[in-house]
């Protein structure tokens, strides 16, 4: 029988999301995972409630696995391999490096249907996936640059606190924003590592981008050591980490933020975030943060989904489904920037 007793494989790292109830007579529930680059972040655990959701409607089952506590390509490649061991039907993968997974896990994927969500393959491994689910990345990446415009329409300084520069979404999103603040200018001549130099009025100081803010207590370090040494306009957090914890950003950044205000000379900061919680929400009512853009990831989870019932039952998929964004700005704002 195909469905073994895979749960003694599961990690206390792993989160199992949703059970096959009300069974149709003789059908037998299919079962999927997601791989998550690590299974506590709020997006991801908001990815596998999607998809446990959209699969227990079903009559089916999806897993989010991973490591826990730290993001590495080693701990998801070891994940992948777990997956890989358990007879699903089917697997998402959220990607943290291309080459290194594609070189050692992907190569047993064989005829378990693959794709990617949130983080795609790059460009030259993507022969080893069948779709990928999230958003367009570098649509995103424009949509921050139309909220840093609505903020400073006379452009100023930048500073865009990233994720690892392996990972396809954030480096497509920080393409984004500054293609979007360069205006019309020619693209052509641009590479997307180049930083803003004054067009448009838009410059990057010399030690941003600032990378690998995956840690919640690092993003809110960073940003206060930016605040404390550098004069910026802007800060874009392309993923959430510095409003993990609302209360840890609000007392430690809160009174940098107010002696900046004094001097006129307080950022607009804004943030990638899932759908922001209550006190989340507060900061931004409260003026500590300007702006939210959604992630969305619990209709990321259930559009990954669905992709994988569709190619386990040997239907055609679309290479790419894209998820729409919202934007979250106080609630005394009515002024929504348009779309880029």
């Amino acid at each position: 029988m195909k469905r073994r007793l895979f749960f003694r494989f599961l990690s206390a790292a792993t989160l199992l999301c949703g059970l096959p109830l009300g069974l149709p007579a003789g059908a037998e529930p299919l079962q999927f995972a997601l791989i998550a680059k690590r299974v506590d972040h709020p997006f991801f655990i908001q990815a596998g409630e999607g998809c446990a959701e959209a699969a227990q409607a079903q009559s089916d089952t999806c897993l989010l696995l991973g490591a826990s506590e730290l993001e590495h390509f080693r701990l998801q490649n070891q994940a992948l391999e777990q997956a890989l061991n358990m007879d699903l039907d089917g697997i998402a993968l959220s990607v943290t490096h291309s080459k290194w997974l594609a070189d050692h896990a992907l190569q047993r994927a064989g005829k378990t249907p693959l794709i990617t969500f949130e983080a795609d393959l790059k460009p030259a491994e993507r022969h080893l996936r069948r779709g990928y689910v999230g958003l367009d990345n570098l649509a995103f990446g424009q949509q921050l640059g139309v909220l840093a415009k609505r903020f400073r329409p006379q452009g100023g300084k930048l500073c865009v606190l990233n994720g690892s520069a392996r990972e396809t979404n954030y480096q497509e999103r920080l393409q984004g924003i500054r293609q979007q603040l360069r205006g019309s200018q020619t693209q052509t001549k641009i590479r997307a590592a180049d930083r803003l130099r004054g067009e448009n009025g838009w410059s990057e100081p010399n030690r941003c981008p600032l990378y690998r803010a995956e840690n919640p207590e690092k993003a809110v370090l960073q940003l206060a050591a930016l605040l404390n040494t550098s004069e910026v306009d802007v800060i874009i957090s392309t993923g959430s980490w510095p409003i993990y914890q609302a209360d840890v950003f609000r007392q430690q950044l809160g009174p940098l933020l107010a002696e900046l205000d004094k001097k006129g000379a307080r950022p607009a900061i804004i943030i990638a975030t899932n759908e922001p919680d209550a006190a989340q929400r507060a900061l931004l009512d409260d003026g500590l943060v300007q702006a939210y853009l959604s992630l969305e990831g619990r209709e990321i989870g259930r559009q990954s989904y669905r992709m994988l019932k569709r190619l386990a039952q040997g239907e055609p998929v679309p290479e790419k489904i894209f998820v729409d964004s919202h934007i979250y700005l106080p609630k005394a704002s009515t002024d929504i920037p348009s779309e880029p």
